[in-house]
């Protein structure tokens, strides 16, 4: 297990990108270390290596950008509870961590949906992006949601798309125009809800008037 995370940490400094693991720094993006290794060539080392857990948690632990990236990649679903999941939220601090983690695992877990609606409810920033990040995907792949899971989202999500936090709001739009998308009757439920901002004289009310009547006139 060592000489592989050692090797995987080899791979990673021979694919050094200063430039970028600096820019990331100086928008906020921070690690304990930082490689800034592109997406697609992280991508590509993860490919030599098989699904593991333990070796998912170790490199999850290490706190090095490129390990945690590659961490959400090789852990298998079937061994990734709930419990596990909360731990690993706790330590996604930024942005790009919530998307790629995400991505990657988060969205493909037997019991996303459900841990999703807990995400959305939390009063951290990170935790409630990956929720609604992780709803998005579940519902562009096509699942949809009851009554009263559609209720409580919409809930959520307008009271995120009209906070100040650019990041779950922006994760709360997109996620809406994605329930938008799935049916009529959704489009329906999204435009009655946003009816009320309609010549709202606030910024953040009026850009998600606009925002969500837009995209579902085009959708």
């Amino acid at each position: 297990m060592e000489d592989i995370i050692k090797e995987i940490k080899t791979d990673c400094r021979l694919a050094m990108n200063g430039v970028l693991s600096t820019s990331m720094r100086e928008r906020g993006i921070v690690y304990k270390l930082n490689f800034g290794v592109e997406y697609p060539r992280i991508k590509q080392i993860s490919q030599k290596y098989e699904k593991n857990h333990q070796l998912a948690q170790e490199l999850w632990k290490s706190g090095i950008r490129e390990l945690m990236i590659i961490a959400g990649l090789l852990q298998p679903v079937e061994s990734f509870l709930p419990e596990i999941a909360e731990i690993w939220m706790e330590s996604i601090t930024n942005c790009e961590l919530a998307e790629m983690t995400s991505m990657n695992l988060f969205s493909k877990l037997p019991y996303a949906g459900t841990e999703a609606f807990k995400w959305i409810a939390s009063e951290e920033r990170f935790t409630q992006y990956c929720g609604f990040l992780t709803l998005n995907r579940i519902m562009a792949a096509g699942s949809e949601l009851n009554e009263r899971a559609a209720n409580e989202f919409m809930d959520q999500a307008l009271a995120a798309a009209l906070s100040e936090d650019v990041y779950p709001r922006q994760a709360a739009l997109n996620a809406m125009a994605t329930f938008a998308g799935q049916n009529k009757s959704n489009q329906k439920t999204v435009l009655m809800a946003i009816k009320q901002y309609q010549h709202s004289d606030k910024p953040l009310e009026q850009e998600m008037y606009e925002f969500l009547s837009f995209t579902i006139r085009n959708q």
